[in-house]
């Protein structure tokens, strides 16, 4: 079997090598991978210059890619030019930093994954809370095995696995629960500073996310040390809203506006 291997810290990052020694134990391991770091990117892709892409190779056979682009990049250009053929799995990971709620909008580590499954492709994109660089290991171990179990049972078109990871051994976590995104925001701040030449720029930040309307969302059970895995559809459209919407008074026959065009005040 063969997996394509990324993420959005860059190709060097201790998480995706670690990822990478451990599936190449398995599988067929390509790593398609940014260059640099790419953290909080999203879904961006490059239109406006051209993408580089330098081989690479690591002591334990793997070949690869570092690609100056987005991580959704990485898995466009694996796709239709790097590889020779389309692999039967994609892993983005492993994140340094949670992927849980609403910042699984501005992940470009999910991006990655969510890529792969607009062009059919079982993806799992893997991130664990702190920012210190340990347990990576254990976390490749796991998601071994995941992606093993992913290949056989196979997802549905669309669909990608969002996994998180607490800041613990996996062996003292409290075991694994399939959870909810969370949708809760979290509290923005913006500062205002002032540079040498007294023009104003800003620098955002945040608070750490909470989750307290929902024990069952990513980031509650996260908190609880329990490994969270959480289905991630592409198709966003909200479906229980759909039918309601039909019925809004809305059409260009109710804003007089069928076959002609809205005078200007």
């Amino acid at each position: 079997m063969n997996i394509l291997l990324t993420n959005d810290d860059g190709i060097h990052a201790p998480g995706l090598l670690a990822m990478c020694h451990r599936l190449s134990e398995d599988f067929t391991v390509t790593v398609v991978a940014p260059d640099r770091e790419r953290s909080a990117v999203g879904h961006a892709i490059t239109l406006h210059q051209p993408l580089r892409a330098h081989p690479m190779g690591w002591d334990n056979g793997v070949r690869g890619f570092a690609v100056s682009g987005t991580p959704a990049d990485c898995i466009k250009l694996a796709m239709l030019e790097l590889m020779p053929e389309r692999p039967d799995l994609v892993v983005s990971g492993i994140n340094p930093g949670a992927n849980v709620g609403i910042n699984i909008n501005y992940s470009g580590t999910v991006a990655a994954a969510k890529e792969a499954a607009l062009y059919g492709i079982p993806a799992i994109a893997v991130s664990r809370e702190g920012r210190s660089q340990t347990h990576f290991e254990d976390i490749a171990d796991f998601t071994t095995d995941l992606a093993a179990t992913t290949l056989s049972r196979g997802l549905p078109f669309g669909t990608f696995l969002n996994v998180n990871f607490p800041d613990v051994p996996v062996s003292e976590t409290a075991g694994v629960r399939i959870a909810s995104q969370g949708i809760e925001m979290f509290p923005e701040t913006v500062e205002k500073r002032l540079d040498p030449r007294n023009r104003a720029y800003y620098w955002q930040g945040c608070d750490a996310q909470t989750f307290t309307t929902n024990p069952e969302a990513d980031g509650s059970v996260l908190a609880q040390r329990f490994i969270t895995i959480t289905p991630i559809s592409c198709d966003t459209t909200d479906y229980r809203f759909l039918d309601v919407l039909k019925a809004w008074p809305v059409s260009l026959a109710a804003d007089g506006l069928r076959g002609h065009r809205r005078k200007s005040p």
